[in-house]
C-alpha cells in the first residue's frame, strides 16, 4: 500500500519538515534536483540539448538546480524563465543566481530564439496550481508543446495538471516521465492527469514519515490520505487453510438477471467462484434456469416467478429472507431490468440481507428512480456505479462528476454511511469513514460489456471469505484491474471478453503469471 497526497497535504509535509523538524529547504531542493537530473541521465547521453522551463516558485527552483547539475555533467543547457521576477521565491532566486554565475544561459522565454531541444525539464508549475493557466504562462506552455523533442521530464507534476483531481487547468504539458517527491500526487493517478504524467518516478528526498502523519492530521474530516495498492498487497488475499471445505470459503448469493437475460448473472457468479467463494447461488427468474445450469453447472440455481413478487408479497418476502440468511455476501442488480416488479425486489433484498451487499447496475437504477430507497442503505452496502449510474443517483452531470471523481465517491459514501466504488478509467472507492482508495491497475481493454458484472462477483467473493465490506471492495477493484492487465499482456488491447476476465481473476488470486 502506498499513500497518495493532495497539493495541500504535500505543502503541509514541506512546512512541517522544514519548520518543525528543521531540515533546510535547500537540502530538500538539491536532493529533488538530483532525482530529476538522474532520470535525464538514464535516458539521454551527455551533450544533449536541454531546456529547463521554470516558473517563479520552488518548482522552478528545482528545475534550475537540475539544469545546473546536467550542465556540470556535460549537457548543453538553457534555462527559460516565465513569470514576474518580483514574485520569485527566495529559493528560485538563489538557484537562478548560481546558474548565472556558472555561465548557464538564463533567459526570459519571450526573448528566446528557439533552437534545438532534445530534453525538456518542466518546472513551470508545481502542486499549488489552483486556477486555469492564462496569459503569458499559457503562451509559454503552448510554445513548449509545439517544440519537438525526445524527452520531457516533469518536476513533481506536469505543469497545468491539478494535483488533486488530475484535471487539465486550461492547458498542460505532457511528460514522458514525472519525477515526484516523497509521495505520488492524486493528480497523476486520476485521468486525464495520468495520461499527462507518463511514467511516475517517486524520488526519496528525505521527507520523514512523521511529516506525512502530521500533514494527514491537519486535514479536515473526510479528507484523509488516499492510498493505492501494489504487488506487495496481494498478501491481503484471504488465505485458504488446508483443513477446510466449501463452507469455509463463504456463500455468495447473486440476485441478477431478467427473463431470458442471464449473461450478467453468469458473469458475476463465475467471477465469484474464480475469486475463491465456496458456494455460489444465482437467484433469477425461472426462464433463466436452463441456460444458467448449462453455462455454470457449479452454481446453485434458485428461481422465482416474477408474478409472485407483486401478487404474493408476504410469501415472496419469506422466500427472500431464506435466501439472504444463507448468504455471506449478496450481489444485487446485474441484468435485473426495469420491469415494475424490480421496484419491490430491490428493497426486499436490501431489507433481508444482513451480510455485505454489492449493489450494481439495475439495482442502482431502481434506487435512482426511487430515491426514498436510500433509507435501506446500511454500513454493509457497497455500491459500484459507473459514471452514468452515479449521475442518475446524484443528479449531477457526468462532466461534473469527472471534475473530481475522488470527492464524488467520498461525498456519497460519507453522506449515506456506505462504501462507494465509482468506476472510471481510474476507479475511486471510498468508505463511510473517509478512507479513499484510488486504483492504479487496469486498462482500456476492460471497457467491455460485462466487466462490471465480473467486478461485483469478485468483491462479493472476498467479502464472503471474511473481508470487511470496504476492504473487500478496495482489493476487489485492484484484483479486477490486475486481471485486465494480465489479459492485455497476453492478447492485446482489443479482444478481451468479460468471461475471460473472470477466468483471469483465478490466476491473479493464485499469484501466477502476474509480474
Amino acid at each position: 500500500m502506498r499513500s497518495l497526497v493532495t497539493g495541500e497535504q504535500m505543502k503541509a509535509v514541506d512546512r512541517y519538515t522544514i519548520e518543525e523538524i528543521g531540515i533546510p529547504s535547500l537540502v530538500l531542493q538539491e536532493r529533488a534536483a538530483c532525482c530529476v537530473a538522474d532520470e535525464v541521465k538514464k535516458r539521454v547521453q551527455k551533450g544533449a540539448f536541454v531546456w529547463a522551463a521554470c516558473g517563479t516558485g520552488n518548482n522552478g527552483a528545482d528545475a534550475v538546480a537540475a539544469a545546473r547539475m546536467l550542465f556540470l555533467d556535460g549537457y548543453c543547457v538553457t534555462v527559460l524563465l516565465c513569470g514576474n521576477r518580483d514574485r520569485e521565491t527566495e529559493e528560485c532566486r538563489l538557484q537562478r543566481s548560481i546558474a548565472e554565475k556558472l555561465g548557464i544561459p538564463v533567459v526570459e522565454w519571450t526573448d528566446f530564439i528557439p533552437g534545438r531541444c532534445q530534453v525538456l525539464i518542466d518546472g513551470v508549475f508545481g502542486v499549488g496550481l489552483s486556477r486555469d493557466v492564462e496569459g503569458d504562462y499559457r503562451e509559454f506552455l503552448e510554445m513548449l508543446t509545439r517544440q519537438e523533442r525526445e524527452l520531457t521530464v516533469a518536476v513533481d507534476i506536469p505543469s497545468g495538471i491539478h494535483s488533486d483531481t488530475g484535471r487539465v487547468m486550461g492547458t498542460a504539458l505532457k511528460a514522458d516521465v514525472t519525477v515526484t517527491f516523497g509521495w505520488e500526487k492524486r493528480g497523476t493517478v486520476l485521468y486525464p492527469g495520468r495520461d499527462f504524467a507518463g511514467q511516475v518516478v517517486i524520488g526519496d528526498i528525505g521527507f520523514p514519515q512523521l511529516s506525512l502523519k502530521k500533514a494527514a492530521q491537519e486535514q479536515e474530516e473526510g479528507k484523509s490520505l488516499a492510498f493505492t495498492y501494489g504487488p506487495g498487497d496481494l498478501r491481503l488475499i484471504p488465505q485458504r487453510p488446508a483443513y477446510s471445505n466449501k463452507g469455509t470459503f463463504g456463500h455468495v448469493l447473486i440476485v441478477a438477471g431478467s427473463v431470458n437475460m442471464s449473461g450478467a448473472a453468469y458473469l458475476s457468479a463465475k467471477a465469484a467462484y474464480r475469486c475463491g467463494a465456496g458456494l455460489v447461488k444465482i437467484l433469477t427468474p425461472e426462464a433463466n434456469r436452463q441456460i444458467l445450469q448449462s453455462q455454470l453447472p457449479e452454481a446453485i440455481i434458485s428461481t422465482y416467478d416474477i408474478r409472485s413478487v407483486e401478487e404474493e408479497p408476504e410469501a415472496f418476502s419469506r422466500f427472500l429472507d431464506k435466501q439472504c440468511v444463507w448468504a455471506d455476501a449478496v450481489v444485487l442488480g446485474p441484468g435485473l431490468g426495469t420491469e415494475p416488479y424490480v421496484r419491490n425486489l430491490v428493497p426486499g433484498v436490501l431489507s433481508s440481507a444482513c451480510s455485505a451487499i454489492i449493489l450494481d447496475a439495475d439495482g442502482l437504477n431502481t434506487i435512482a428512480a426511487n430515491p426514498e430507497m436510500t433509507r435501506y442503505y446500511t454500513d454493509n452496502v457497497i455500491i459500484t456505479p459507473h459514471m452514468g449510474e452515479m449521475a442518475r443517483l446524484t443528479g449531477q452531470t457526468i462532466g461534473e462528476l469527472q471534475e473530481n471523481i475522488a470527492e464524488a465517491a467520498s461525498g456519497y459514501a460519507r453522506r449515506y454511511g456506505i462504501t462507494c466504488v465509482l468506476k472510471d478509467a481510474a476507479t475511486a472507492a471510498a468508505d463511510r469513514e473517509g478512507r479513499l482508495y484510488l486504483n492504479t491497475s487496469g486498462n482500456s481493454a476492460m471497457a467491455k460489456a460485462g466487466s462490471g458484472d465480473v467486478l461485483t462477483g469478485a468483491i462479493a467473493a472476498l467479502c464472503a471469505q471474511g473481508m470487511e465490506p470496504a476492504e473487500g471492495a478496495f482489493l476487489g477493484v485492484y484484483l479486477h484491474g490486475l486481471a485486465g492487465d494480465l489479459l492485455r499482456r497476453q492478447s492485446g488491447s482489443y479482444g478481451l471478453l468479460a468471461g475471460e476476465l473472470a477466468d483471469a481473476l483465478g490466476k491473479v488470486m493464485g499469484g501466477t503469471e502476474m509480474f
